[in-house]
């Protein structure tokens, strides 16, 4: 502890401190912007030894600025970034400095972040796509914020651990997300930083996050680091120079994610707006968004990360009116930090994303669930596979987000009373308060305050700063020449284990209480039918009380987009006919995998007279294809014959490509047998199909066209 002492007042002096593992190349310093903001755009230099393409898309991570400083999406070879660079993606990072810009606004960061990717895709003008942009925690909805305003900057966004809708949850659990009603809203938040004289101080959010879990503040993750003292400090050191880093906020930042974000919860709802008038709306994203979530995140449980979907879409058929394509996928037990943290998740989830990317890219619109399968050695298609995991897609609908749990009308009727509450303590507050409070303050104590937190003060207590440490040095170093570890059988080792078990239920018990205890005062209070008619909430209503609007407009843009695809399904040639095909067969499986996308690859590589298709133009080919399909299924099949060439030779060889994609996964059965036999017919009418043994490359059953 006397290290991490240290450590944290070494960290705490550098310029920019950061827990990068990766060497960072400045690119942009924000801060020399027209309207300057705290943060920047680095490249990240890739290691000796890793060969990057350039010509692959770029990776540009976001990290969150909760409280803690930069760097946890890359402070390890097995991260993010990671992750990327092993997949040959070059890197980039956007991180910040621990003091704001005075004056700097959420808006102000946007713009500054879209200036960020701008320059990333002017250094890759022979990329295959647009930046795939990672937010993890916070920087999620901040991402998400910009995609809806600038869409045409991203190729594809991963959100990690990310809060979107802040009211979900079930009960017994998540409590955190009924802490803005139990102190009557962001008052506190300004009390705050007002008392900070203009800043906010990040401690106070780390604070928030280690009250979720007392056991391990208090004790596991101090004994952790006693019961294995021979093998933990690096571990532990490495952890606690991200953990202690603190970082400030200004004032109005820090309101505008209290009001807007976390009481208001707006952002879902399509109801927050820029200085210029502009409404964000996530249904203007473009890039294929992926969720990871986990049930085992107290911080933002499935539903905050997931329920966004049911404010801004009534079915799936809306999503793909959008013409969007939603990934999520939710990790059983691992927490929140562990998210963006773990080795064993950056490996799989992480890994798996980075290495199929292009697959997600390429999906028709609509809703989708990746799952992960381990690969074995009898795998079909097992040499298609890049890791030792398999990533399927498959096809979901909303009332597979309704499954997981989430809020009744009753339970939307008390967070928006607590909204209500909130803004009427906020306006009290800044009419008779803080005018006031922030003349009586003398210059400096907002200073004085942060240095005396309590998260701070237990750094530099036991740092070489406190004279009462000075003999720690010499007495660890005498400690650790005569350490001698018991044995395991050793009685009073055994007797020191159950006194922390014991010691960490008790610390539970207490959790469980106080959770309970909170989650009922909220029940109760806000779901006063007197207090809801106070504030204008119907307590008989159970209409919904955030529900993102819809225009006309869109309806009208979707049905003439609706009529220049029917006018074009008997257009096109072999490309448009196998892809067609291929979605027909595909949509009877209900998902993709990457083994199937390995072997489409070779469709886009195909020798067949036309121009080579960029990984754009495939995917505005699979979309075109899936959405004629969804319009006009018979006749989009009966115009296959007419666009196909006249040469049977080359529809034989496309009807065998096509059979590779397809039989990469695994013999068709059922009623995607029955779609294949179809095509097979629509290709090649007068030829006849025989099996024929598996090939050594696909180890699955195989097809074979034969002509007479």
């Amino acid at each position: 502890m006397r290290q991490r002492g240290n450590q944290y007042r070494t960290h705490a002096a550098e310029t920019a401190p950061h827990v990068l593992s990766y060497t960072p190349e400045i690119l942009i310093d924000g801060r020399t912007l027209e309207r300057p903001v705290n943060y920047g755009l680095v490249r990240i230099v890739p290691p000796e030894g890793t060969e990057v393409d350039e010509t692959r898309r770029p990776f540009v991570v976001v990290d969150p600025r909760a409280g803690h400083g930069p760097g946890i999406g890359g402070f390890k070879a097995d991260s993010e970034i990671g992750v990327a660079l092993r997949a040959g993606h070059p890197c980039y990072f956007i991180g910040f400095l621990p003091e704001p810009v005075p004056g700097q606004t959420i808006e102000d960061v946007t713009r500054a972040e879209a200036i960020f990717l701008e320059r990333v895709i002017a250094l890759h003008p022979d990329a295959d796509a647009k930046p795939c942009v990672i937010g993890n925690c916070q920087a999620g909805w901040a991402v998400m914020i910009l995609a809806a305003l600038r869409p045409e900057l991203f190729g594809s966004i991963i959100i990690a651990g990310a809060p979107l809708s802040y009211w979900a949850g079930v009960h017994g659990q998540y409590p955190m997300r009924y802490s803005g009603g139990l102190l009557g809203g962001s008052w506190l938040t300004a009390l705050l930083s007002d008392i900070g004289q203009g800043k906010f101080d990040g401690a106070w959010l780390v604070q928030n996050f280690e009250n979720q879990n007392p056991a391990n503040t208090l004790w596991t993750k101090q004994y952790n680091l006693y019961s294995k003292i021979d093998t933990e400090a690096p571990r532990y050191l490495g952890f606690e120079q991200w953990w202690g880093g603190h970082v400030n906020l200004n004032a109005e930042e820090i309101q505008f994610i209290v009001d807007e974000l976390f009481v208001g919860n707006k952002l879902a709802a399509a109801e927050i707006k820029t200085s210029d008038g502009a409404t964000i709306d996530l249904r203007n994203i473009r890039a294929p968004i992926v969720v990871f979530c986990s049930k085992g995140d107290n911080i933002t449980p499935p539903q905050q990360a997931l329920d966004w979907l049911l404010d801004l879409y009534d079915d799936v058929d809306e999503i793909r009116a959008y013409g969007q394509t939603i990934v999520y996928t939710v990790h059983e037990s691992v927490g929140h930090l562990g998210i963006f943290v773990s080795g064993g998740v950056a490996r799989k989830e992480h890994g798996e994303f980075a290495d199929n990317i292009d697959l997600i890219d390429a999906l028709p619109p609509g809703l989708y669930e990746a799952i992960f399968e381990p690969r074995a050695d009898d795998t079909a298609g097992g040499e298609l596979v890049t890791g030792d995991w398999i990533m399927r897609c498959e096809a979901r609908t909303l009332d597979d987000v309704r499954a997981l749990g989430g809020n009744d009308a009753a339970d939307d009727r008390r967070f928006a009373t607590a909204a209500r509450i909130s803004e009427t303590n906020l306006a009290l507050y800044q009419t008779f308060v803080q005018p006031f409070l922030r003349d009586l303050l003398p210059d400096g104590y907002g200073e004085w305050l942060r240095k005396l937190h309590p998260l701070r003060l237990q750094y530099e207590v036991f740092s070489d700063a406190n004279p009462l440490m000075a003999a720690v040095a010499d007495l660890a170093e005498q400690a650790e020449s005569e350490r001698r570890p018991v044995s395991a059988d050793n009685p009073l080792l055994g007797l020191e284990q159950v006194a922390s078990r014991q010691i960490v239920a008790g610390l539970d018990a207490w959790r469980r209480w106080v959770e309970t205890a909170s989650e009922a005062t909220f029940l109760s209070v806000y779901g006063s039918p007197l207090l809801q008619a106070s504030v204008g909430i119907d307590p008989a209503s159970n209409a919904p009380q955030r529900k993102a609007g819809k225009t006309g407009l869109h309806r009208t843009i979707l049905q003439s987009r609706r009529q220049e695809l029917k006018g074009r399904i008997d257009e096109g040639g072999m490309r448009e006919c196998l892809a067609r095909a291929l979605l027909y067969v595909s949509m009877a499986r209900g998902s993709a995998d990457e083994r199937g996308f390995a072997a489409i690859r070779r469709l886009r590589a195909a020798k067949d007279g036309q121009p080579h298709l960029t990984l754009g133009e495939f995917k505005s080919l699979i979309r075109d294809q899936f959405l004629m399909l969804l319009i006009d299924e018979q006749r989009a099949l009966a115009a296959i014959p007419k666009l196909l060439p006249a040469d049977p030779e080359l529809c034989r060889k496309g009807l065998t490509a096509l059979q590779e994609i397809i039989t990469a996964r695994g013999e068709l059965t059922g009623e995607a047998e029955q779609r294949w036999q179809t095509i097979a017919r629509l290709f090649l009418p007068d030829g006849k199909l025989t099996a024929v043994e598996p090939s050594s490359a696909a180890k699955a059953p195989r097809v074979k066209m034969v002509r007479h």
